[in-house]
C-alpha cells in the first residue's frame, strides 16, 4: 500500500503551493477525484479482510478528511487574497465629487435643437422634411428659380463656384436651400407641403454672417393656396417657436426673383435693457422673407401655373436661434468650444415637443 504519510505530505505541499483557485482545483482532482490517489486507496478497502479494513480504514479516511480541511482552508485564503487585490484596484475616494455620466455631460448644439423645434412645429401643421445636396448646379440654384443671367447673386463675391468641368459647367455650393424646393416640385405631384432645413454657403463673414450657415425654407404648392394661408402659418410658427401668446407681424413689399408678390416679415418686439422680447414693445425686427411662388418657377418645374400656385418662405436657423436664446455673436456657433456648448447647449434627452414645451 502507498505510504500514507508520504502521500499526505506531498498532497498538503501541493495544496499550500496552489497560487489560485484553478490550480487548487487541479490538486483536489488529483487527490480526491474519481481517479485520484486517495480515491484509489478508498477503493481498496472492499478487498481487504475485516482486520485489515479495521486498521487501514480509519487511516485512509483520516487522510481524506485532513486533505479536505486543507483544501477548504486554502480556498478561503485564496478568495480573501483575490478580494483584497480587487479592493486595492477598485477603491474609491469618497471625498471626490461624483463624475457626471455621459448623458449628463453631453450637450446638443443649439442649431440641432432649433432644427428639432422647427421639425416639431411644422410636422404638426402637416409638413414633410425635404433634403438635397450641398453641391448644386447653376440650373437648380439659379436658373430654375428665375434668376436672370447676369444677376449679382451669380457672381463670385456671393457664391462659391468650383472649377469648370469637361463640359464647361461650374458646380457650386448652394447659396440657399431653395434648390431643394425645385427638386421636390420636379419629383412630386401637388399638393406639396415641405420644409427644407440645411446648410448653405456664401462669401460673407462678420458678427452676424458666416461663410457656412443654416437655412430653413417652406414650400406649399396646391390649387387654392394664397397669401392668407401663408400669413396664418407664419403667425402660428412665430407664436409657437418664440413661446409667446400673441405676436404682431407686418408684411413689407420686397423683391425676390423666385416669388411674386414678395414680402419681408417683421415681428413686434421690445429692446428694453438690451434684451429682445417678442410679443410686446413698440419696435420691429425683420426675421424672414416670403411670397407667392413665381409662375416662371412653377413652369420651370414642369407644372402649369394656371392650375397650381403656392407660397414659400425662408429664414436663417442660426439667426432665429440667436434671437430666441440670447446669443450675441454667430461665430462661436462654429468654434467648437466646449465651454460655449456647455453654456448654450441642451441636454440630450430634453427633446422638443409641442405638448411638453420646445425649450424645456
Amino acid at each position: 500500500m502507498t505510504d500514507l504519510a508520504a502521500l499526505e505530505k506531498d498532497t498538503l505541499a501541493a495544496i499550500a503551493a496552489a497560487s489560485d483557485e484553478a490550480s487548487l482545483e487541479t490538486v483536489r482532482v488529483a487527490a480526491l477525484g474519481k481517479k485520484g490517489s486517495i480515491s484509489d486507496l478508498l477503493k481498496t478497502l472492499g478487498a481487504m479482510t475485516p482486520d485489515e479494513r479495521k486498521e487501514k480504514g480509519p487511516a485512509i479516511n483520516g487522510l481524506k478528511d485532513r486533505v479536505n480541511e486543507a483544501l477548504l482552508s486554502r480556498r478561503t485564503a485564496l478568495k480573501d487574497a483575490a478580494l483584497d487585490a480587487r479592493l486595492a484596484t477598485e477603491k474609491v475616494d469618497v471625498s471626490l465629487p461624483v463624475r457626471e455620466s455621459g448623458n449628463a455631460r453631453g450637450r446638443i448644439h443649439p442649431i440641432s435643437q432649433v432644427i428639432d423645434e422647427l421639425t416639431a412645429i411644422f410636422a404638426d401643421m402637416g409638413f414633410a422634411i425635404a433634403e438635397g445636396p450641398d453641391v448644386e448646379t447653376d440650373f437648380y440654384n439659379f436658373t430654375a428659380l428665375n434668376f436672370p443671367v447676369g444677376h449679382p447673386a451669380r457672381e463670385m463675391h456671393d457664391t462659391f463656384f468650383f472649377n469648370p468641368d469637361a463640359n464647361g459647367e461650374r458646380k457650386l455650393l448652394r447659396t440657399h436651400t431653395s434648390p431643394v424646393q425645385i427638386r421636390t416640385m420636379m419629383s412630386q405631384k401637388p399638393p406639396i407641403r415641405v420644409i427644407t432645413p440645411g446648410r448653405t454657403y456664401r462669401c460673407d463673414s462678420d458678427q452676424t454672417h458666416t461663410p457656412m450657415f443654416h437655412q430653413v425654407e417652406g414650400l406649399v404648392i396646391d390649387k387654392g393656396s394664397h397669401m392668407g394661408h401663408l400669413k396664418w402659418i407664419l403667425e402660428e410658427f412665430c407664436k409657437t417657436f418664440f413661446e409667446v401668446d400673441n405676436v404682431k407681424m407686418r408684411f413689407r413689399p420686397s423683391f425676390f426673383p423666385f416669388t411674386e408678390p414678395s414680402a419681408e416679415v417683421d415681428i413686434q418686439c421690445s429692446r428694453k435693457g438690451g434684451e429682445i422680447r417678442f410679443g410686446e414693445g413698440e419696435d420691429w425686427l425683420e426675421i424672414l422673407g416670403c411670397g407667392m411662388v413665381h409662375p416662371n418657377v412653377i413652369r420651370n418645374c414642369g407644372l402649369d401655373p394656371n392650375e397650381y400656385q403656392g407660397f414659400a418662405w425662408g429664414m436663417g436657423i442660426d439667426r432665429i436661434a440667436m434671437l430666441k436664446y440670447g446669443m450675441p455673436d454667430l461665430r462661436p456657433f462654429f468654434d467648437a468650444d466646449v465651454r460655449w456648448l456647455s453654456h448654450y447647449g441642451f441636454r440630450p434627452l430634453d427633446l422638443p415637443t409641442l405638448a411638453g414645451g420646445l425649450s424645456v
